[in-house]
């Protein structure tokens, strides 16, 4: 029994803990060693000469700031609110603003007042071009054919009223002594008549006393002007404003509608003294100029002048 006892040997699996514990170290420390060459073999340069750099001998990199959009950020309590005036006025058109600041001044007529009062004075061109929209839209309002029969008429009588509704409102503006100045006055009512010289004749005299009518206003209001024109610089915008030809012109046109204010012309221009004779090119040409009237003593002792063909 004992000698099978000597010659039994222990398992393998028994024997490593017979080793001592130095060799347990050795053993531990060779393993790291072999497994830290790997590593080394398997980085790259780069990452080496990182790893050796020193931090205390290169300088600090400094960190790049993140991009960030300029745009202001959105809130993040968006709810319902109005537009505020100024962007409530860019949205309206100008009929809107017409209508919304008449509704204004009719329920706060001071603010009316003060608008009428600062608000710049209309110019001839820009009150012709609005009288020139009244008039588009009476002509676009026509049916196809463009007759002057009573079924036309009705079809555009709104707009026919309109246009000598504006007319009417827009001509006191330019007469004295709400404009001061002669040429102003004429010249817009140069451009008025032209306006009624446009307009059609209807077929049914009755409706033709709308247009008869406004010849007899613009008349008066071209006598007017020549009255004030003639107290003023003794009356040289009417000698050399041409203002007698397109008088006399006006009056043709019209068929003697505008005899009023050719009178008046006539009666203005005779108390000056200018004397005019017929021009072979058309018109008419002065015989004998302000200058050399004054220089000859003869200045007001003229006969009346001849305006338009008679």
């Amino acid at each position: 029994m004992n000698a099978i006892h000597q010659t039994f040997a222990p398992p393998p699996h028994l024997l490593n803990n017979r080793l001592s514990p130095s060799r347990n170290i050795l053993s531990a420390s060779t393993a790291m060693a072999s497994r830290k060459r790997k590593a080394d073999d398997d980085a790259s340069p780069g990452d080496e000469d990182r790893m050796s750099a020193s931090p205390s001998g290169s300088p600090a990199v400094p960190a790049r700031p993140l991009h960030r959009p300029s745009t202001k950020r959105m809130r993040t309590n968006v709810t319902g609110r109005p537009l505020s005036l100024p962007r409530l006025l860019e949205t309206l058109s100008a009929d809107d603003m017409r209508s919304l600041l008449q509704s204004v001044c009719d329920r706060h007529p001071d603010i009316g007042n003060e608008i009428a009062t600062s608000a710049p004075r209309p110019s001839v061109q820009s009150t012709l071009e609005v009288l020139g929209r009244y008039e588009s839209n009476f002509q676009a309002a026509f049916p196809l054919g463009r007759t002057t029969s009573d079924y036309a008429y009705n079809r555009v009588r709104q707009h026919f009223i309109e246009l000598l509704d504006a007319l009417r409102d827009f001509t006191p503006h330019f007469l004295p002594p709400n404009e001061q100045q002669s040429a102003t006055s004429l010249t817009f009512l140069d451009g008025a008549t032209e306006l009624i010289h446009r307009l059609p004749d209807w077929d049914n005299f009755q409706h033709n006393r709308h247009k008869h009518d406004a010849y007899e206003e613009i008349a008066k209001a071209w006598a007017v002007v020549i009255r004030e024109a003639a107290k003023k610089a003794g009356g040289m915008q009417l000698l050399y404003g041409g203002w007698d030809q397109k008088l006399a012109k006006h009056n043709e046109v019209s068929g003697g509608k505008m005899q009023q204010a050719v009178n008046e012309l006539r009666g203005s221009l005779g108390w000056m003294g200018g004397e005019t004779t017929p021009n072979p090119t058309g018109g008419t040409l002065d015989t004998m100029s302000i200058r050399q009237q004054l220089l000859n003593g003869t200045y007001g002792m003229g006969s009346s002048v001849r305006v338009g063909p008679w």
